[in-house]
């Protein structure tokens, strides 16, 4: 009998009460649907970007020079996260405030939005949620699809993001774990010792975007040369003008390669 089978045992006096799901969130799963959230926050706009990649001071060769976009980050969603998020919130509080520091300190936020949750970690508490996610029986978020890095430079204090896209086989779920970090400490956790496929994906997120994660067994480069200075995917990264030393060849600036008149 496989662990998503096993019935629970009877509970003792010793034991903690068995967790009840609410028929609210039984006919919500029932549906299958992941509802919106009941609020609509208002985004925390960062920056305002003009043209396509937001260049400034040299041309513009995407031909998007009238462009203007404001670059937001959503706000925090407020209960009823709608669906099976409510049920997943609460039981991960249940387990934080058992066994770990408890909701508030751990998760900074919770954004709702396109039918996906994703729970902000503050990262000095990624281990702890993240085997809470894999762990309990109410969770079992058994896979860690891997990491990606995000860079948001106009996000002082908090530009470097890290997404890790977690699925439960067991419940067939799937939520969405964000973690920051500034560019003058890029430092978070590994959680290969929790999800040992993240070996790999963690070393692409330091090679691109220099995000450090301490604990991991061999943190290197994946597809940049041992040697190769910066990180390619960040946005302050340089356009052109690097001299590709494997090749012995050199790409123009961006500004320089084809202006329109």
């Amino acid at each position: 009998m496989s662990d998503a089978q096993e019935p629970r045992k009877p509970a003792t006096d010793a034991d903690p009460p068995v967790r009840q799901r609410s028929e609210a969130h039984l006919a919500q799963e029932a549906g299958s649907q992941n509802l919106p959230a009941t609020s609509d926050p208002v985004p925390d706009i960062i920056a305002v970007r003009q043209g396509m990649f937001g260049t400034s001071g040299v041309g513009d060769t995407s031909g998007y020079g009238g462009l203007v976009a404001t670059v937001a980050m959503r706000a925090a969603a407020v209960r009823p996260f709608g669906g099976f998020f409510d049920e997943v919130a609460d039981v991960l509080t249940e387990v934080l405030g058992a066994d770990g520091p408890g909701w508030d300190a751990a998760v900074e936020k919770v954004v709702v939005a396109h039918g996906q949750m994703t729970v902000f970690v503050r990262r000095e508490h990624l281990l702890g949620v993240a085997r809470a996610l894999r762990d309990d029986q109410d969770l079992r978020f058994e896979m860690c699809l891997g990491v990606s890095g995000v860079h948001y430079p106009a996000e002082t204090g908090r530009e470097l993001h890290a997404v890790y896209n977690m699925l439960s086989i067991t419940h067939n779920r799937r939520l969405t774990l964000e973690v920051v970090a500034p560019d003058a400490d890029p430092h978070l956790p590994s959680i290969v010792s929790v999800y040992p496929a993240n070996d790999w994906h963690e070393r692409e997120a330091w090679d691109f975007f220099g995000i450090i994660f301490d604990g991991h067994p061999s943190l290197t480069r994946v597809e940049m040369p041992d040697d190769w200075p910066g990180h390619p995917q960040r946005k302050d990264y340089p356009l052109g003008g690097i001299p590709v030393e494997y090749k012995g060849a050199t790409i123009p600036p961006p500004d320089i390669r084809r202006q329109y008149t």
